[in-house]
């Protein structure tokens, strides 16, 4: 049965295109040194929030789907309920719970992964990003698979740790490595030999994403597989030695290997299995490319290992990627792209590289591919591969001319876009570059807006999660914390606070309230307000709408 919109019986009348602008990173947070969009000059911004109805909507924690409210939000699971106009259980929640309810360790691919190396006495690789961040992976889900190996007989686990320092602090890498070495050393025995072997920061080997840099991830390949590269006794020394020596902040820690006399301690053979247990998909997509396609031919893998790969979930649910997985994704369902496709609506989602899959994967619930080739455009502006901070406006500029193309082409009634700025430079921790691209960013902001007012259309303006708005490391009040030098430590992850959305309308206010705003909105609400304004009921299952039409 085709999911069709129903007309709403109350028009709003809007006569030009609806664009909902996603300002990715950009939270509301008090404006305080460490505020990175309040320190820029954004005249733009700044009377979008004075002059337009705004209202706060909450982008971490049960609001988009992850266990807590103390989890950040982050790209994927934001894009999610953007894009689906609810609420899905989101991959750190699913994965927890498959663990609690042991769900995990019986099902097929748990067994077949343990089962391989068990009958060629082989090794257990565990790969993946090595924090608590719990917006790629956590560490906790990590211990529980090498708790639960040992307990099935496993005698032989290397790890591979892929240093974070972007959703945690920027240097707080030994304050995982050294208890986690504790505890390795609490499980080593005679019959369980388990120790790391190599790792490298989040942002130089292994955790690309939409193929903008295979290089990182055949750096990857190269130290994790063939143990090739600087060798180290210890983590520990690794990440110390390239501090001292590089003053590298842990994402872009170089990759290491640790050896024994001389020999790599934990490269990948015939016969073993590995786990990437990310459980987002975007940074897994291609090193499990990597591991489970015969045919790859993005870079030389020198040697193709015969191994059992499994990812901690099924990253791409379309093209199957990888075929072996521990947890079953979240069927996201019902989305808003599928329903306007469905109701005849065109549409066009642009973005450049960094954030093009956001606006097509994550937006359409996980799913690669279009719902209606005759209908939706996708537009991909590629990225510089560049250090952010040396670069701060990325692609914004590029993606507001085509997108100024794509709306007085008058082809599109219903069209989204992503701008990186805030999320991606952000993530560097460095405040200056954080408020250029913010600058940058205003400027497209006017550019959009006069366009969308010349074609009496309306825009909603809204970001994903916060980032940008607080870079130094900040105390419950949104104050930057003093360190004992009297300085502030940068805050490289995303944060708790709300976001903004906006509503741009210069003709049709009289259409319809705003409802009050008792901090019960979130991302999920922005679904149902765009068909609104497109003349649309939203569909039952969907978060309501913002707006009352009159």
């Amino acid at each position: 049965m085709a999911k069709v919109l129903n007309k709403a019986s109350k028009q709003i009348g809007v006569t030009g295109p609806v664009l909902t602008i996603v300002m990715d990173g950009v939270g509301l947070a008090p404006a305080t040194e460490a505020n990175a969009v309040s320190l820029a000059y954004t005249p733009t911004l700044d009377m979008l929030m004075s002059k337009y109805p705004t209202v706060k909507l909450k982008a971490h924690g049960t609001a988009v789907g992850l266990p807590g409210d103390d989890d950040m939000g982050n790209s994927e699971v934001g894009h999610n309920a953007l894009g689906s106009g609810q609420v899905f259980a989101q991959g750190a929640k699913l994965v927890s719970q498959s663990i609690e309810n042991g769900k995990m360790f019986s099902s097929s691919t748990w067994q077949k992964v343990v089962s391989n190396v068990k009958a060629n006495n082989s090794t257990l690789h565990f790969m993946g990003l090595f924090s608590d961040g719990n917006v790629h992976s956590h560490i906790n889900h990590l211990k529980s698979m090498i708790d639960q190996a040992k307990k099935e007989g496993v005698s032989k686990v290397r790890l591979h740790i892929l240093i974070d320092g972007r959703d945690v602090g920027e240097t707080s890498a030994l304050d995982y490595i050294l208890p986690f070495e504790e505890y390795l050393n609490g499980l080593r025995d005679n019959s369980f030999d388990i120790k790391i072997a190599s790792g490298g920061g989040r942002m130089v080997i292994t955790m690309d994403r939409y193929e903008a840099n295979w290089k990182m991830v055949e750096l990857g390949w190269k130290t994790h597989v063939l143990g090739e590269g600087r060798q180290f006794n210890s983590a520990a020394e690794a990440v110390e030695a390239y501090r001292n020596e590089l003053k590298v902040i842990d994402q872009d820690l170089p990759p290491f290997v640790i050896a024994e006399n001389g020999v790599a301690v934990g490269t990948i053979n015939d016969g073993d299995s590995v786990v990437f247990y990310n459980f987002r998909g975007d940074r897994a997509i291609e090193i499990s490319k990597a591991f489970d396609d015969k045919k790859f031919t993005k870079f030389d893998r020198v040697r193709y290992p015969n191994v059992v790969y499994a990812g901690m979930l099924e990253y791409d649910g379309d093209l199957h990627i990888p075929s072996n997985y521990l947890v079953n994704p979240p069927e996201i369902t019902n989305t808003m792209g599928e329903y306007l496709a469905s109701t005849g609506i065109s549409q066009l989602a642009i973005s450049e590289t960094q954030k093009y899959g956001h606006v097509t994967y994550f937006w359409n619930g996980n799913k690669s591919g279009k719902f209606d080739d005759n209908l939706e455009t996708y537009i991909e502006i590629p990225s510089d591969v560049v250090p952010f901070e040396q670069r701060p406006w990325m692609k914004c500029a590029e993606i507001t001319d085509k997108l100024i193309e794509c709306l007085e082409s008058g082809k599109y009634a219903c069209l989204r876009v992503n701008f990186p700025n805030g999320d991606m430079v952000g993530h560097t921790g460095n405040i200056l570059a954080t408020r250029c691209s913010m600058e940058a960013l205003d400027l497209q902001l006017k550019r959009l807006l006069e366009v969308v007012d010349k074609l009496h259309g309306v825009a909603l303006i809204t970001a994903d999660h916060g980032n940008a708005d607080e870079m130094y490391e900040c105390d419950k009040k949104g104050m930057p914390k003093a360190g004992k030098d009297g300085s502030f430590k940068a805050k490289t992850s995303h944060t708790l606070n709300p976001v903004p959305f906006i509503i741009y309308d210069n003709y049709y206010s009289d259409k319809y309230e705003i409802k009050a705003d008792n901090g019960q909105f979130g991302l999920s609400n922005v679904a149902a307000t765009a068909v609104n304004f497109l003349g649309y009921e939203a569909p039952c299952m969907w978060d309501e709408s913002v707006i009352t039409l009159k």
